[in-house]
């Protein structure tokens, strides 16, 4: 993500920027050349540091320079080459006073060669709009009129956007102040609550505090001293008895701006499932539990099963006692808010940036005009740039200081230091030693892969005739470990492309700045891997070649396998912890599909599962044959014979599915779309394709045969539609791009027909169970390797455009920070 400029960063002297050499820069080759290259150099920087989701609100600095481009060829073709234009003796000694303050006002008028205008619109929401007029005429008119009228139209652009985004962040500076004072409030009333009960009979008189709890949470009875109340309590008072207030995490009842908005109390049964009121002076204080966890959904459940039969009534009370305050949901609202600020801070940052690029913009496509045209604008139209709204404005730069000042005091315990650990994480800097690293053990995987290979050939392993014992019990480890890794690396390939086409991944994942995986420490995990699954599956076949097969060699691949797994659940902070309990808690989440709340990335990596089926399996093989002691005995069929292991093999060919399955019902029933159960049933038909292939596998009839060609083509067609139109945003007719979409990444439209090609083939790998191709005289298992290769070859291509239709509609609505529910909400009590 681009970091903020610093403010002073168009800051700069006008005189610097007047030119004397007048039209003989037009002509002269070693200065036109500098002048061409420092635009590209700018061009690159500034996408570089631009904003991807605001990039469509930036000035269009690539279209004016191929306007000026196009007036330098148009005036070298009105000049003869041989033929080198000097200004005249007077003007270029006119220029070298203008140099010095005391004659800057000679020739003023003479310098008026444009003047833009100021416009009210009809409509005030766009403010005010700029319109150059040409007040001297230039060697091409038509040419010139064209590049300020593109001026005036970006100018007025990043005008109205600033403006736009400027009073969004405005409003959510001003409710977040609001939700922070009723924290605080609430704060002070827990900390109060644990010297209430003394003065019981002061508290009943006093009706201004007096609430009560209903009947869906226990609570304590107590009472408040009016005498320990404070300024900061009255205006809680005030809250309470103004309106209910409701505690979620989804956005229903708050607008994008994460204002206070009502919402009537019986908007969406599946939706406000797990309230608890409060009663105060006949008004409500509703805390609704987000549902994230199984534990509260489960109990929201619970409650919405009580309430349908009419088991307790939601009816409030109104008798007097203190406000029962849950100090584990206040926390939550804490850290909510909490959230909030850092996310309001983010975005108060682009801005600044998208402030500051702008306007360094301007100033070099000014620059690059006066030299090329010979005429000197930048000073004239460069006030206009500096007086406009979006220059000249600071109520977003001011509100940014009191984020920091309430984070620090509030969350921070003003520590500076802290604060800016939320509010600005460092990136992590990245090492030369791990790319050192990368090619090291990649060097080393070679050789040793080389190595393995020549000793299989010679040993007569991966051929119909090759050992079945190492072929059923050793080659599904390396199979396992192979399809995993070659997964890692695209996604490494993945991060890479992402990244160079300036894709936000990090924001669509909400990774954490501070721990997110870098293509280089992907491709070094998946390198340092393979070369130690590599280096000891070619010892071990070294010792079973030379005829060792006690029970030590055997236990060498599941001890390979266990290390792994050690590994990964180490709790020492080595190795990637933060990113390998990430993983942990990722694929907790899907296991347990419904229960948690869905997010990118858990459906993303869902997703990944449904095309590692064969790896799975290859797992569970692997951990039956260890785990039942069949290794000492080399019983490589005890697992195959055993009915709970088949009845497994078919959970484990359906689990991904179902879990993925599970999450487009959980979208539906948070969000209410119908195009999650349309996705669900995807997923149900991959379900059917897979079960009747595994079916074949162990009955080989005709009737299994058809079945699985019907089931497997409607599954494909199913998948395919959904890949490029849903998932990919292509096949759109009416896009500008025949086929495709309006809006596309890549320079190149041919990349995206061949993508789809490649993946309508790789779809079809299935079809292989029904030729029962073979790679010549090589084993079954290793033709079975390949499609399964081929399968997470085709999810790694899958990613990449996934994630761009994804950053796209991110970008259509200039979404480039979290918009981050906040707990209390006004409600209307409709009941």
């Amino acid at each position: 993500m681009p970091c903020p400029l610093p403010s002073n960063i168009y800051s700069h002297r006008r005189s610097h920027f007047q030119h004397p050499s007048g039209d003989a820069l037009l002509h002269h080759p070693e200065r036109r050349n500098r002048v061409e290259a420092d635009m590209v150099k700018f061009s690159k920087q500034f996408e570089g540091q631009l904003v991807p989701e605001w990039k469509e609100a930036f000035v269009d600095y690539w279209q004016l320079k191929k306007d000026l481009k196009r007036m330098q060829v148009l005036s070298n073709n009105q000049v003869p080459k041989n033929m080198t234009l000097q200004p005249p003796l007077g003007r270029r000694l006119l220029s070298s006073l203008r140099r010095f303050p005391l004659f800057d006002s000679i020739g003023h008028k003479e310098r008026e060669i444009i003047q833009v205008h100021k416009k009210l619109t009809s409509s005030g929401s766009r403010g005010v709009l700029y319109e150059t007029e040409l007040l001297e005429q230039f060697a091409d008119t038509d040419a010139a009129k064209e590049f300020f009228a593109r001026l005036d139209l970006q100018l007025n652009k990043v005008n109205q956007f600033y403006k736009g985004k400027e009073k969004e962040f405005l409003e959510r500076g001003g409710s977040l102040k609001k939700q922070m004072e009723i924290l605080l409030e609430l704060k002070a009333a827990l900390k109060n609550q644990r010297g209430w009960g003394s003065s019981t009979n002061d508290a009943k008189d006093d009706p201004s505090i007096s609430c009560s709890i209903t009947c869906e949470e226990d609570s304590t009875k107590g009472t408040v001293d009016p005498e320990e109340r404070d300024q900061s309590q009255e205006i809680l008072t005030t809250e309470l008895e103004r309106s209910e207030f409701q505690f979620s995490d989804c956005p229903q009842g708050q607008d994008d701006s994460g204002k206070l908005v009502k919402v009537p109390s019986g908007d969406g049964k599946l939706r406000s499932l797990s309230g608890r009121v409060f009663s105060c002076q006949g008004k409500n204080l509703k805390i609704k539990i987000p549902l994230t966890t199984p534990s509260r959904t489960l109990s929201a459940l619970t409650d919405l099963f009580r309430e349908d039969l009419g088991s307790q009534s939601r009816k409030c009370g109104t008798q007097g006692g203190k406000l029962n305050i849950n100090k584990s949901k206040l926390h939550h609202a804490e850290k909510m808010i909490r959230g909030a600020f850092v996310e309001l801070y983010k975005g108060l940052g682009y801005l600044q940036t998208y402030r500051n690029l702008n306007m360094l913009a301007f100033v070099k496509i000014l620059k690059k005009f006066d030299k090329v045209t010979g005429k000197q604008i930048l000073t004239i139209y460069l006030k206009v740039v500096e007086s406009s709204y979006f220059n000249s404005s600071d109520m977003a730069m001011k509100l940014m200081d009191e984020v920091e000042e309430l984070f620090i005091e509030h969350f921070a315990d003003d520590d500076k230091r802290k604060a800016m650990k939320y509010l600005k994480p460092h990136q992590r800097v990245e090492s030369h030693a791990v790319t050192f690293f990368i090619g090291l053990f990649t060097g080393t995987f070679i050789a040793l892969f080389i190595g393995y290979c020549i000793m299989a050939h010679i040993a007569g392993m991966y051929t119909g005739q090759s050992d079945t014992i190492y072929m059923e019990t050793v080659y599904p480890v390396l199979s396992m470990f192979s399809l995993l890794f070659l997964h890692l690396f695209l996604y490494g390939c993945n991060i890479f492309m992402w990244r160079k086409t300036r894709i936000n991944y990090a924001f669509i994942f909400e990774f954490a700045p501070t721990k997110e995986l870098k293509y280089r420490d992907v491709f070094l995990i998946c390198t340092t891997s393979m070369t130690l699954v590599v280096g000891v599956m070619f010892a071990h076949l070294t010792l079973v070649a030379r005829g060792h097969s006690s029970t030590q060699v055997q236990a060498i691949p599941g001890l390979l396998f266990l290390m792994f797994l050690v590994l990964l659940v180490c709790p020492f902070n080595i190795i990637y912890k933060s990113s390998r309990y990430h993983f942990l808690r990722v694929i907790r989440n899907i296991i347990l599909s419904p229960l948690y709340k869905v997010v990118m990335v858990d459906f993303f990596m869902a997703d990944q599962l449904c095309s590692q089926v064969p790896m799975l399996r290859s797992m569970e093989y692997v951990a039956c044959y260890y785990i039942t002691g069949s290794y000492r005995t080399q019983d490589y069929g005890l697992c195959m014979r055993s009915k709970h292991y088949a009845d497994l093999a078919y959970a484990v060919s359906f689990l991904p599915y179902y879990w993925r399955a599970m999450q487009c019902a959980r979208r539906w029933f948070d969000e209410g779309e119908t195009s999650h159960l349309v996705n669900l049933g995807k997923y149900v038909s991959a379900m059917l394709a897979a079960g009747a292939k595994v079916a074949y596998e162990k009955e080989k009839t005709m009737g299994w045969l058809s079945l699985v060609v019907v089931v497997s083509s409607g599954a494909t067609v199913y998948q395919l539609y959904w890949d490029f139109v849903k998932d990919w945003g292509l096949l759109q007719f009416n896009s500008n791009n025949p086929w495709l979409r309006n809006e596309l990444i890549l320079r190149r439209k041919f990349v995206y027909y061949l993508s789809m090609g490649l993946n309508l083939v790789l779809r079809l790998a299935w079809l292989q169970t029904v030729l029962h191709y073979n790679f010549g005289s090589l084993d079954y298992r290793v033709t079975s390797f390949f499609l399964a290769a081929l399968e997470v070859i085709r999810r790694g291509h899958w990613n990449f455009y996934r994630l761009e239709n994804e950053h796209l509609n991110n970008a259509g609505k200039f979404r480039a920070v979290k918009t981050v529910p906040l707990p209390f909400h006004e409600v209307d009590d409709q009941d």
